[in-house]
């Protein structure tokens, strides 16, 4: 099992993060798709931390077009030397429509192509095979000498897709390379649903599961880093998608009363609603020194890559002990 960190890095900070998490012990990183673009960091960190991984974790793919996604993804494999991970996701149906104007629906049948499409690119370039993609929602049938960058020497990256409801996580087993699992998520069921469905192992399938942990080396660390997961978790489930893993351990209740809370723009009341079954549900908690062997009871059977989430200030140490206990 691999650990992978959070890279929370700008560009301008972005080949020193690279190196503190290398030396924190991790074996990759994952970027998130916030404020800023989730692919330029990544070149930084491969030139300045060439021992990491580096994957998107995740990149929104709908307002990119295919043919987009697949020339930055070849590109970053190729400098990488053969490091990086594609994760993509859809987002929610907000997003997509009111912030990026664009159509969602239907996300699940949209995904599949997305990849099969971004796939179809991969194979053009890398076994000299004709495009010609011709689906729904996607056509791509042009591929001239100009604009093929011919093949990569350390192969397609393998495509990661982040999914929460079942028929998503059902395309990730059909079509992507693997999954990034979503804290919220209870993923085998509808992954080994869509591997059956396209005669696939899950031999071949990666699982990057991604777990919330809450610690800290003081009492007053431990409790920044309970609220800061309190606020995370809080906006997290007034989003409407999330609650159907939420009614699983049965919270679901819970989900209109925050996504209230959200639509009158109580954004930092949301932490409030989080008490400690909530916690319990969806995060790893405890004192440093024992977050290794809990991580590893609670993933270590289905993981292939644990990828860490600590959206709060902690020691390098505190870590770096955390991560070696993890590979021990």
């Amino acid at each position: 099992m691999k650990i992978d960190g959070p890279f929370y890095a700008t560009l301008g900070g972005a080949a020193a993060e690279a190196k503190r998490l290398a030396a924190i012990g991790y074996d990759g990183v994952y970027t998130l798709e916030g404020s800023w673009d989730p692919f330029l960091p990544l070149a930084l960190a491969s030139e300045h931390a060439p021992s990491l991984d580096i994957a998107t974790g995740i990149a929104v793919a709908f307002p990119r077009n295919p043919s987009h996604i697949a020339y930055q993804a070849w590109d970053l494999q190729t400098f990488s030397k053969g490091k990086f991970m594609l994760g993509i996701g859809s987002q929610i149906k907000a997003h997509i429509e009111k912030r990026f104007g664009l159509e969602f629906d239907p996300p699940a049948s949209r995904m599949r192509e997305y990849i099969q499409a971004v796939k179809a690119f991969f194979d053009c370039w890398q076994n000299g095979s004709k495009l010609d993609f011709q689906g729904k929602f996607y056509r791509h049938t042009l591929m001239t000498p100009m604009f093929n960058p011919g093949p990569n020497p350390y192969g397609p990256p393998p495509i990661m897709l982040g999914a929460l409801g079942p028929k998503m996580t059902e395309v990730a087993g059909e079509v992507a390379d693997g999954l990034i699992v979503h804290p919220f998520n209870s993923a085998l069921p509808a992954v080994r649903r869509g591997l059956d469905k396209a005669g696939r192992s899950i031999d071949d399938f990666l699982l990057q599961v991604n777990a919330i942990v809450i610690t800290g080396e003081s009492e007053e660390e431990y409790r920044a880093a309970e609220n800061s997961v309190k606020g995370l978790l809080g906006f997290y489930a007034s989003t409407p998608a999330y609650r159907p893993p939420m009614e699983a351990v049965g919270l679901g209740e819970l989900q209109p009363k925050l996504n209230a809370l959200s639509k009158e723009g109580k954004w930092d009341q949301l932490g409030d609603y989080i008490d400690d079954e909530f916690l319990d549900a969806f995060c790893v908690r405890g004192e440093p020194g024992d977050i290794a062997a809990k991580l590893k009871a609670r993933y270590g059977e289905y993981a292939d890559r644990l990828a860490i989430y600590a959206p709060y200030a902690a020691s390098d140490a505190m870590w770096t002990g955390i991560v070696a206990s993890l590979k021990s």
